[in-house]
């Protein structure tokens, strides 16, 4: 547990700021890490961490057990002390590639950055000028080119910023505890293995692996499906590769997309996703799904955002 002492021994030792994993109320949160009581103890280190003086940010993972709660985990966070709060989907890795039922369906990212800029422009209408801006960062799964592109993107009064495109082994890497190096650490190793640091040097994986140049060498020909044809492909290019490569498959198509959702919307069309194959129960495993359009309920195509 990171108590009290523990707080001030990291502090002492130089730390100046601490991230917490907190994914909704205690009961969701628990249920999706898979450990009654977690939520209290993340709680307790934050409040620890805060009596030592440490910046406090928290992390969220979102999916179907928790969408509807983000203005609740939202309060929880600033109730807290926390000042940025990282937001991302919940990819189909880890225990999650076990329960697919808690993947959020493609459409849903419309409903979810709603609250999210609901939330980001309420903080900023209300911070008065002392300390930090509560401030939502969202991860690289969480987009893209909506109306909030900017607002989400964007440090509250600072430089206004968009999504880029996946920046594995362009500005980041990973290395595995064995020493396997891969463009990001969150990327299934089995596909994106790049090479050993035992074996060569960081240098020479980083310049000369293909596994972990994937970003820097790619064209839009490795776009299919409505990536392929959409107006940002050629700076978005199809968005975060974990979390399509662990939902469908392969890269290059990416249907968590709040411009994609959308347009589809405009023509009566949603997608959702039919799990195909579990997962092989392996490090870094994932199962697959397909993706499959399906006719926008009426009640609900005419809306616009």
């Amino acid at each position: 547990a990171f108590t009290k002492e523990r707080a001030r021994i990291f502090r002492d030792a130089g730390l100046s700021g601490l991230g917490v994993s907190i994914d909704g109320p205690a009961i969701v949160h628990d249920k999706l890490r898979g450990n009654l009581g977690s939520f209290r103890a993340a709680v307790q280190a934050l409040d620890n961490a805060r009596e030592a003086g440490l910046v406090l940010s928290a992390n969220s993972q979102i999916n179907r057990l928790n969408a509807h709660l983000l203005k609740e985990t939202a309060a929880t966070l600033q109730s807290h002390g926390v000042q940025a709060w990282q937001v991302q989907l919940t990819g189909p890795m880890g225990r999650a590639a076990d329960h697919p039922e808690w993947i959020l369906e493609p459409w849903r990212v419309v409903e979810v950055i709603d609250t999210l800029a609901e939330i980001q422009k309420a903080a900023i209408d209300a911070f008065d000028g002392n300390g930090v801006c509560f401030n939502i960062v969202p991860n690289n799964n969480i987009g893209y080119f909506g109306p909030h592109e900017q607002l989400l993107r964007s440090r509250p009064g600072g430089n206004e910023a968009h999504w880029r495109g996946c920046l594995a082994g362009i500005y980041v890497m990973g290395i595995e505890s064995d020493g396997t190096v891969k463009a990001c650490p969150t990327l299934p190793t089995a596909s994106y293995a790049g090479g050993n640091v035992r074996e060569l040097s960081l240098e020479t994986l980083w310049a000369e692996s293909k596994e972990i140049r994937f970003s820097r060498d790619r064209g839009l020909d490795e776009l299919w499906g409505h990536c392929k044809t959409c107006y940002y492909a050629d700076v978005c290019r199809a968005g975060c590769s974990w979390t399509v490569h662990t939902t469908l498959g392969k890269r290059g198509n990416n249907p968590f997309c709040y411009h994609r959702v959308v347009q589809l919307r405009k023509k009566g069309i949603r997608e959702k996703l039919v799990h195909r194959e579990r997962a092989p129960n392996m490090p870094y495993d994932h199962g697959r799904f397909d993706l499959v359009e399906e006719p926008w309920p009426a009640e609900d195509a005419s809306g616009s955002s």
